[in-house]
């Protein structure tokens, strides 16, 4: 398929609201709809008021289309995500924690230094230079304390996985080498290891 440039124009918030009529979109308040796009901007709102397209291609709205209607399934997005959010976070708590209590019980408080717990060398190699980083980074108070105090290269492993990334965590849970480790934090949240990795 080829590609053609992109040409369409800027338009100021009020065109945008007359490109909208045009097309067949109803307002029940346009100064509303001015200061919500300005406030969420015109691309992010137009992902809620595609399902409201007659012609996805010529972007005609089917009869009667309404913004509120498009605006009320962003609100309800919003609040969903928010709620979503809350609980991964829960989870992302209680694995870190499980995790690095694991880890720190059976091989030790700087078991993440050992490359022979883990599968891969080489994608080891990359999320210990990852980790390095991220903890070169981190302004946490028991970070810059840990490494103005000791000499060690990195904190301990329960300290440690407190500060690296969900996709760090991620790549360090997929690559231990003992499956027993997986296992019991799996088991822990009622899982497979198979579909604690997959969420």
């Amino acid at each position: 398929m080829s590609k053609t440039a992109y040409t369409k124009q800027f338009l100021s918030y009020s065109a945008q609201i007359e490109l909208l009529k045009s097309r067949g979109l109803a307002f029940d308040d346009e100064r509303k709809t001015l200061h919500l796009l300005k406030k969420i901007g015109y691309h992010r709102l137009s992902a809620y008021w595609h399902p409201l397209l007659a012609d996805k291609q010529s972007s005609i709205f089917k009869l009667n289309s309404n913004f509120e209607t498009a605006f009320n399934l962003y609100k309800f997005d919003r609040e969903l995500r928010k709620l979503i959010s809350g609980e991964l976070e829960k989870i992302e708590i209680a694995v870190r924690s499980e995790m690095a209590y694991l880890l720190s019980s059976i091989f030790g408080q700087f078991g993440m230094e050992k490359e022979s717990l883990f599968s891969n060398p080489a994608i080891y190699n990359k999320t210990l230079l990852k980790i390095k980083e991220e903890v070169s980074r981190n302004d946490a108070d028991s970070i810059v304390s840990f490494k103005s105090t000791y000499s060690n290269s990195l904190p301990p492993s329960f300290m440690l996985l407190e500060v690296t990334s969900f996709g760090t965590l991620l790549r360090i849970y997929t690559n231990l080498s003992s499956g027993r480790i997986t296992k019991d934090i799996s088991k822990i949240f009622g899982l497979s290891n198979s579909v604690l990795t997959s969420w």
